[in-house]
């Protein structure tokens, strides 16, 4: 969120009582110059920010003289910044001949990374640190995403005979019965694509595979659909499981009929009307509309990525391969935001057919959705390389679960597949994921952690683990270096005879 300069002292000291944060910094004087602009830096690759010189770590405003040279230095160390940048810098008095300077950076998508002296930074919390470089890599190919994206891309071998027809003339229907194709088309399979921009200069442009293609394999194992109703809490069992490859509009609709078929339709008796009133456990609108984000948000060039649909006793997860777009962050995502668009050629057609606003309001419209039925607002996070969006209900039995009783329409809940978030009193859900993620191949912790949906290896994961190898249900890959970094964790032969027990004793 990009601070307002304050143009007078009530407007300062509302800032520095804010205190020190992911947008706000505080700098004794321009003699921390170099760190400021680093800061600058940091901002610029975020959210945007402010510096303020001449103000204690306190908060306490005590200011400093502003010379004509100190403004010239503020100017040239401003030109260090590559790409170049405009930065907003107003002084505020404070008493005589003292001031603070206040050096506002607007964070603008697209236009970064950002670096100051050779070198990019990102701020995590109120600390400012030096970009990891796979991330400042990554940021360079989002820059670059405005013209060179996977989507745009022509593919390699595709002719129209790879093309469903009657998909493309389907979508082309809905979007003129929105009124979003007003203008003929004609009836040419090639001038429809031409139309709709999936062909350029005759070449079939790779949104046409995911939107309108026949044969996904081997070329597109990306264009998958991954479904799942688990027993109880975890993914230890599964009681209806699907894998559908085809058209993003096919796998929609593949995953609201999946949703029909195992979300229970609560219903109760209303004095004086003979039938009773049926509700939906989520939403309908609501949970397309989150469906709907996962295919055209999610990062395609993960040849290896997928949607997935896991529902569980008390959620619901939607999990997209690749992590929100570079600028928005999950807690945006219930709150005013602009609206970034990894796929923006995906995302029209979509738009087309009248699944989408493209205006950012999406998620808004969802919470509120959420909010209007009695559900609490569903949960946006990322899990490693990936997006997961949690609806906290109980499908057991068709309410909300007990759990969210109390808590304000909107409160942030981790989602209990991450089993960090999961208080230290009860571990045995967690228990029962790494023994069921372990039972097929040895694991890395690190591996594991992933798995598991957590962002990084967790206090409780490591106390879980160190648990079973003393309980002799899990045991070392390389027992005599429980250090190395090769090491993996496997199932013991007395955990896979627990487990093959209770599963042949399960009814």
């Amino acid at each position: 969120m990009m601070l307002k300069a304050p143009a007078h002292t009530k407007e300062l000291a509302r800032l520095l009582g804010q205190g020190e944060g992911a947008t706000l910094e505080f700098k004794s004087s321009t003699g921390a110059l170099k760190e400021g602009m680093q800061t600058i830096c940091a901002f610029l690759n975020g959210s945007g920010g402010a510096v303020l010189f001449g103000v204690r770590p306190n908060g306490v405003a005590a200011g400093q003289e502003v010379s004509d040279q100190t403004l010239r230095d503020i100017a040239q160390a401003a030109d260090r910044f590559e790409p170049p940048t405009h930065l907003s810098i107003r002084r505020a008095k404070v008493k005589m001949g003292h001031e603070v300077i206040v050096v506002t950076a607007e964070a603008v998508p697209g236009t970064g990374p950002f670096t100051y002296e050779g070198r990019a930074y990102e701020r995590v919390g109120s600390t400012t640190r030096r970009m990891p470089q796979a991330k400042y890599e990554r940021l360079l190919l989002d820059r670059a995403h405005g013209t060179r994206r996977w989507e745009n891309e022509p593919t390699d071998g595709v002719s129209i005979r790879d093309i469903d027809r009657a998909e493309v003339f389907r979508i082309v229907e809905a979007a003129r019965a929105k009124g979003h194709l007003v203008e003929s088309v004609g009836s040419r399979l090639p001038g429809v694509l031409d139309r709709l921009d999936v062909r350029r200069d005759g070449r079939i442009l790779q949104a046409a595979v995911v939107l309108f293609g026949k044969k996904f394999m081997p070329d597109y194992p990306q264009c998958e659909l991954r479904m799942a109703r688990f027993r109880g809490l975890d993914k230890t069992e599964f009681l209806d499981q699907r894998n559908v490859r085809g058209p993003a509009f096919k796998l929609l609709e593949e995953a609201e009929f999946f949703c029909q078929r195992h979300f229970p339709l609560p219903g109760k008796v209303v004095p004086g009307k003979l039938q009773r009133e049926d509700t939906p456990l989520i939403p309908p609108d609501a949970m397309r509309e989150i469906l709907v984000n996962a295919l055209i948000h999610r990062d395609y060039s993960i040849a290896g990525g997928a949607v997935s649909l896991a529902i569980f006793d008390d959620r619901v997860e939607v999990w997209s391969a690749g992590r929100f777009p570079t600028g928005i962050t999950p807690e945006m995502l219930t709150r005013e935001h602009l609206s970034v668009l990894r796929n923006p050629i995906i995302a029209g057609i979509f738009h087309r057919a009248g699944l989408i606003e493209q205006w950012g309001r999406g998620t808004n419209r969802v919470a509120d959705m959420c909010r209007a039925a009695g559900i609490a607002a569903p949960i946006f996070q990322e899990a490693g390389p990936f997006a997961v969006v949690t609806f906290r209900v109980n499908v057991a039995s068709g309410v909300a679960p007990p759990e969210t009783a109390g808590v304000e329409p909107g409160a942030r809940r981790q989602p209990e597949s991450q089993p960090e978030s999961q208080p230290e009193s009860q571990p045995e859900s967690l228990r029962q994921q790494v023994l069921a993620a372990l039972r097929h191949e040895p694991l890395q912790k690190a591996v594991l952690s992933a798995q598991l949906g957590q962002r990084e290896v967790s206090g409780q994961l490591n106390k879980v683990v160190r648990q079973l190898i003393r309980e002799g249900l899990v045991e070392y890959t390389l027992p005599d270096k429980p250090n190395s970094r090769l090491q993996k964790y496997r199932l013991t032969e007395k955990s896979r005879r627990t487990l093959s027990k209770q599963k042949g004793g399960a009814t």
